[in-house]
Parts: structure tokens; C-alpha cells; sequence
């Protein structure tokens, strides 16, 4: 005779989780509660989107001066020249900064919804700020140490590739291809390490009410036992979210590029395929953002259950949510480790 159901009172069933758990769950988390979640997702993808638009409707617009009249000094001089630089990089710098801040904004905010969501309860927006403001400061600890993580291997990579250049021998150019390959594969390997052992760091932070350095500890003693597993899930995340924002985003943006090139010195036209590419930008990140946070979070409390008997805690817990008819807010503050039966 199977065993009976496992008790959903929310997203998920309160057991361990299996992958497709995990993605049902993320979609429910999407789905009830669409105005936190994706009006949240939508405003941070914008403001991430449009400082990135604008420098490539910019520089679109000078290449399409350049294929109608490849002599053209000017788009040349535009598309190279210290503006042309500033539009490229300069843009993009401004982008990542402001994806920086909203996104760690964002993660916090989704995260908290999803844990009454557990309990089939919903957040507002507001209600979820509220609970989360206080954790913003370590937030961003955690993202600010996870950042230099991944920085210092392309620093130490960008110091030694000055230094053949200034060295020029008959063989640096093929030592700088070799060795620029050989960096990337590795680095690869070394920032998606690093994103699995940390993924749980944010969680930590918001659910369990860590400190940034403790919060990581915790995600990489969760992750510990299960690597490979949290690895896979997160990998294959990533490549849905990878394929699913390009769908989104891919007809707008080759329309803003298009009609950047071909419609090149017209103002109007240049604003229009800015707006064209941020529509773009924006439907696309609009549903990977939540999907890599839901994603994330599930899995943390699902490594909690198979490693903390978690589970019990949260079935105990929804039966007296239920006999009671509501979700309290008090089930808050069941994510607290305290709480887990393994403690």
C-alpha cells in the first residue's frame, strides 16, 4: 500500500523535494503571488535595461553610418572615439552597478515571499519590504564577498596578461591566446563552483536572520553532502532561465538593432530602438530573475529537510496553520535553525 500524500498546504509538498517539485514550485511561487513577484522582476529588469539600451542604441546607430557610407568620418570617429567608448562600456558599467544593488534588493524581497508561500501565504510587496528591510546591509555583504570571489581570479589573469604584453617575445601572442583559453575554461568551472557552494547564503540571511559571513558558512555546510546534486539543478537552471530570457528578448531586440543600423542619424529612431531593446532586456529578466531566486530558495529548504528533518517542522507546522484557517505570520519564524528537528 503507497504511502499517503505528503501534506501542500503552499507551493510544495512538505518533503524532500525532487526537481520537478522544485520547478512546479517555482512556477506556483510566480503564479500566486504575480504582482509582488514579477511587478518587482519587471521594475528591477528595467532599471537594469535601460542605461544597457541606450549605449547600444547608440553605438548601433553609428554602425549604421558606417555600412551606408563606410567613409563616413564621423560615425567612425563616434563609433571608436571617446563617446563611442563611453556608450560601449560605459553604459554597461552603469547597468551592471544598478543590477548590482536591485537585484540583491530583489532576491531578499522573493525570498521572503516564498517562504510564507511555503504555508500558502501570500506577501504583498510592501509586507515583504518590511520584513526584509533590516537584512538589506548583510545582503549585500553577502553579494559584495561572493563579487571579489569572483573578481580576483580575472584580476590576477588581467595582471599577468600586462605583463607578457609589456614582455613581447616571438612566442607571447600564442602564449596569450593559450593561456586566455586555458583562464576561461577554468574560470568557468571555478564561478559555477563557487555560485553552488554559496547559494544559500541569501536565504540565510533572510529567512534564518545571519550575518553575511555566517550565512555563507551555513550554505556551504547545506550544500556539503549534495554538491553535485544542488550543482546539476542550479546549472540546469540556469541554462532554462539562459534560453527562456533570449526567447523573450531576442525579437526586440534585433528589431532595436535593425532599426538603430538602418535608420542611423535619426533621432526618433534612436530612441525608438533603445526603448525597443529595454522591452526586450526587461521581458527577459522579468522571469529569470524570480526563476533563479525560487529556484535557489527551494532548494535550500529542501537541503534542510533531507539533512535537518526539516520537513516534520514545517508538516507540524502547516497542521496547526490549517486547523487554525489561516497562515500566521508567526511561520516566520520557523525557517529559524532552531526550529529544525535535527538541532
Amino acid at each position: 500500500m503507497p504511502p499517503p500524500p505528503a501534506l501542500r498546504p503552499g507551493i510544495i509538498p512538505l518533503r524532500p523535494l525532487a526537481l520537478g517539485d522544485i520547478l512546479d514550485g517555482t512556477i506556483k511561487l510566480i503564479r500566486s503571488n504575480p504582482k509582488a513577484v514579477l511587478g518587482l522582476s519587471a521594475i528591477a529588469a528595467l532599471l537594469s535595461a535601460i542605461p544597457l539600451a541606450a549605449g547600444q542604441a547608440y553605438v548601433f546607430n553609428s554602425m549604421g553610418g558606417l555600412l551606408t557610407d563606410p567613409q563616413n568620418a564621423g560615425a567612425a570617429e563616434e563609433l571608436t572615439g571617446l563617446y563611442g567608448l563611453a556608450a560601449q562600456y560605459g553604459s554597461m558599467l552603469v547597468s551592471y552597478a544598478i543590477q548590482f544593488v536591485v537585484v540583491t534588493l530583489l532576491t531578499g524581497v522573493i525570498t521572503r515571499i516564498l517562504g510564507r508561500a511555503v504555508f500558502g501565504g501570500n506577501l504583498s510587496a510592501g509586507e515583504a519590504w518590511q520584513l526584509v528591510k533590516g537584512r538589506i546591509p548583510a545582503l549585500f555583504g553577502v553579494v559584495g564577498i561572493l563579487a571579489l570571489i569572483m573578481l580576483i581570479p580575472a584580476i590576477l589573469f588581467v595582471v599577468l596578461m600586462v605583463a607578457l604584453a609589456m614582455n613581447p617575445s616571438s612566442g607571447t601572442a600564442g602564449a596569450i591566446l593559450g593561456l586566455s583559453v586555458l583562464f576561461f575554461i577554468l574560470y568557468i568551472g571555478y564561478a559555477l563552483f563557487f555560485r553552488a557552494r554559496f547559494a544559500f547564503a541569501p536565504p540565510a540571511v533572510v529567512l534564518e536572520g545571519r550575518g553575511p559571513i555566517e550565512a555563507m558558512r551555513r550554505s556551504w555546510h547545506l550544500v556539503t553532502g549534495d554538491f553535485w546534486r544542488v550543482f546539476g539543478i542550479l546549472l540546469l537552471t540556469l541554462l532554462l532561465v539562459g534560453m527562456l530570457g533570449g526567447l523573450l528578448s531576442l525579437p526586440f531586440s534585433v528589431a532595436g538593432m535593425l532599426l538603430g543600423m538602418l535608420g542611423a542619424g535619426s533621432a526618433a529612431n534612436a530612441v525608438l530602438s533603445a526603448v525597443l531593446i529595454a522591452i526586450g532586456a526587461t521581458l527577459g529578466a522579468m522571469l529569470t530573475y524570480p526563476i533563479e531566486a525560487g529556484v535557489a530558495g527551494l532548494l535550500y529548504a529542501d537541503r534542510r529537510m533531507r539533512s535537518e528533518a526539516f520537513d516534520l517542522v514545517l508538516q507540524t507546522a502547516a497542521i496547526e496553520q490549517q486547523r487554525q484557517g489561516w497562515v500566521h505570520a508567526s511561520a516566520d519564524e520557523l525557517w529559524h535553525p532552531s526550529n529544525s528537528a535535527g538541532s
